[in-house]
C-alpha cells in the first residue's frame, strides 16, 4: 500500500511540471506577440492635414516633407514630428513716435504668417519651431513698424494708414523670408493719440469729407449744366434743320412757279379735302381759277376761226 501511494505522488509531480512549462511557453509567446504589436504600431505615424511631417533618425533630420496621412518609420530609430504649416497670427501692442513727435499710444500690430515648407529644416536647425515668435517676430515686427511710423507725421499716419501698412509689410517680407517665414498680411489695427490731437485730427477729417462732398455736388451741378447746354444745342440744331427744310421747300415752290405758273392751282387741288366752301360771294377768289383756262381756250378758238376766214 505504501508503494502505491509513492507511485501516485510521482505522477502528479510530473503533470504539474508539464503544465508549468506549457504555461511558460504561452506567456513567452504572449509577450512576443504584444511586443510585435507594439513594434508594428510604432512603425507608422499619422501626419494630420495642415501639418508637414519631419522625420528624425537618431535625432537628425533626414526628411522634412512628409505628406499628411500614414507614414512609415523604424521604431526606436526614427521619429516623426508634425509641424503646423497653416497660417498663424502674431499680435503685439506697443508705443511709437511720429516724425512730428506725436506719441502713438496703444499701437496694435497684427502679423499673419506661415512657415515656408521648403525651408522648414533651416527653421528647425537655426531657430527652432517653438522659438520663431521670440527670436524672429518679437524683435522685427515692433522694430520695423516703429521705424516706418517715425518717418511720417501723425496726420499722414491717420490719413494714409494703408500706405504705411504696405511699406511695413514689404519690409517684414524682405527681413523674414530668408529665415523661412512667409508674410501673408500685416495690419495696424489701432492707433491712439492724446485726446487733444485726436480731436483736431477728427475735425480735419470731417472738414476734408465736407469739402469732398461739396466738390462732388459741384461736379454734379456742372454735369447737369452740361446736359442742359447739350439739350439746348440739340434743340437749336433741330430748329435750324427744320427752318432749312422749310426754306428749301419754299425755294422749290418758287422755282416751280417760275417754270409752271399753274403749279399753285395744282397744289390746291392736290391738298383739297373734297369739300366746297359753304359761302361764295362776289369778290371771293375761286378755289381754282378756271377763267384763265377758259379764256385761254376761247382765245385759241378765236384765233382758229380768224385763220379759217382769212383762208
Amino acid at each position: 500500500m505504501a508503494e502505491m501511494k509513492f507511485s501516485t505522488s510521482s505522477g502528479t509531480s510530473d503533470s504539474n511540471g508539464f503544465n508549468g512549462k506549457k504555461a511558460g511557453k504561452i506567456a513567452v509567446i504572449a509577450v512576443i506577440a504584444v511586443a510585435l504589436i507594439i513594434v508594428l504600431f510604432n512603425c507608422f505615424s499619422i501626419v494630420n492635414e495642415g501639418f508637414i511631417g519631419v522625420k528624425y533618425t537618431f535625432g537628425k533630420i533626414t526628411q522634412d516633407n512628409l505628406a499628411p496621412g500614414l507614414n512609415f518609420c523604424i521604431p526606436f530609430i526614427e521619429e516623426i514630428r508634425q509641424v503646423d504649416t497653416r497660417e498663424q497670427i502674431y499680435s503685439v501692442t506697443d508705443d511709437a513716435y511720429t516724425s512730428d513727435t506725436q506719441t502713438v499710444e496703444s499701437l496694435q500690430l497684427k502679423l499673419n504668417y506661415r512657415y515656408d515648407s521648403a525651408k522648414l529644416s533651416d527653421i528647425i536647425r537655426n531657430v527652432g519651431i517653438d522659438n520663431v515668435e521670440s527670436k524672429l517676430l518679437v524683435q522685427n515686427v515692433a522694430k520695423i513698424s516703429k521705424n516706418e511710423i517715425g518717418k511720417v507725421k501723425a496726420e499722414e499716419l491717420v490719413q494714409s494708414r494703408a500706405d504705411v501698412q504696405q511699406i511695413i509689410q514689404q519690409e517684414l517680407t524682405n527681413t523674414l523670408a530668408p529665415s523661412g517665414i512667409i508674410v501673408v498680411s500685416f495690419a495696424i489695427e489701432n492707433l491712439a493719440f492724446d485726446e487733444a490731437f485726436e480731436t483736431s485730427i477728427q475735425a480735419k477729417v470731417i472738414a476734408a469729407q465736407d469739402a469732398l462732398k461739396m466738390e462732388n455736388k459741384t461736379k454734379e451741378k456742372e454735369e447737369e449744366a452740361k446736359q442742359v447746354v447739350i439739350a439746348a444745342q440739340a434743340k437749336a440744331d433741330s430748329t435750324k434743320l427744320e427752318a432749312d427744310a422749310q426754306a428749301y421747300a419754299i425755294q422749290a415752290v418758287q422755282k416751280q412757279l417760275e417754270t409752271s405758273p399753274n403749279y399753285i392751282d395744282y397744289m390746291k387741288i392736290n391738298n383739297w379735302n373734297g369739300q366746297l366752301p359753304q359761302i361764295i360771294g362776289d369778290g371771293v377768289n375761286p378755289f381754282v381759277n378756271l377763267d384763265s383756262s377758259a379764256n385761254s381756250t376761247e382765245s385759241k378758238s378765236d384765233k382758229s376761226d380768224s385763220t379759217s376766214k382769212s383762208n
